[in-house]
């Protein structure tokens, strides 16, 4: 109950600024879809058997997900963190630290569902049909969207400064970004590469979208499920005990 009651205090201040939240959350991959998809699109030959445009899609619907839950639980929750001393006193209130911790991520993962969703909303402005299939990645860009959200959390647990999260764009998530399988195959790559690529966290989230909004399902589905549910659970058992060590000393 106290970590729903987080998720609805921070709806209610992001209606506020929501168009520029959107915007920001959905105007790279959006680009990124034009300038590919459209552009080098192209001149580039089929890959694993869609157009390019076709291949690149789901992959940054997967990744608009990723930026949206992580940048609300690092600068989002950094701020209410220090900045605004919300947490302070939130946790002056029977809520506890575990339920705000559990708040902010379930709020992470909904604007990464909301900014996933959207990008699989405006695909057919592209000359891009879902199949029905793609329903199913709504719970899949959750729980992957409680995953980054945590991620961010913990950053925020560790950071001393806003400068902080400079590392962790720049070292997690633009590498997930660049080298999950949203902007190339992974079957290409040298053995040890693709290992280690296909062990990443969005990459499970990559192929799970392009299964399903083409509705081609293959024999890897539940590995999938099964890595992704994994790092998630890891995560958010490691986010809210660092929170508590941050907030109560």
């Amino acid at each position: 109950m106290g970590a729903l009651r987080i998720v609805m205090r921070n709806a209610r201040v992001w209606k506020k600024f929501m168009v520029s939240s959107l915007v920001g959350n959905l105007g790279q991959p959006l680009l990124f879809l034009l300038a590919f998809g459209f552009g080098m699109g192209q001149e580039v030959h089929p890959v694993a058997g869609y157009s390019y445009l076709q291949f690149i899609a789901p992959g940054l619907a997967a990744s608009a997900m990723m930026y949206s839950a992580a940048f609300e639980t690092t600068y989002g929750s950094f701020t209410r963190l220090g900045t605004q001393s919300t947490f302070e006193g939130i946790i002056s209130t029977p809520i506890t630290t575990t339920e705000l911790a559990w708040g902010e991520m379930i709020w992470g993962a909904l604007k990464g569902l909301l900014a996933g969703g959207i990008m699989l909303a405006v695909m057919p402005l592209f000359g891009l049909w879902p199949s029905l299939w793609a329903l199913a990645l709504i719970p899949v860009l959750f729980v992957a969207g409680i995953f980054f959200a945590a991620i961010g959390l913990i950053m925020t647990a560790l950071a001393r400064s806003y400068e902080f999260f400079n590392y962790f764009i720049s070292l997690v998530i633009t590498p997930l970004f660049l080298f999950s399988g949203i902007f190339f195959s992974l079957k290409d790559m040298p053995a040890a590469a693709r290992l280690v690529m296909r062990l990443l966290p969005l990459t499970p989230v990559v192929n799970l979208a392009r299964m399903l909004c083409y509705g081609e399902i293959n024999g890897t589905w539940l590995w999938q499920i099964i890595w992704l549910l994994l790092i998630t659970l890891a995560a958010a058992s490691i986010a809210p005990p660092l929170l508590r060590h941050r907030l109560i000393k």
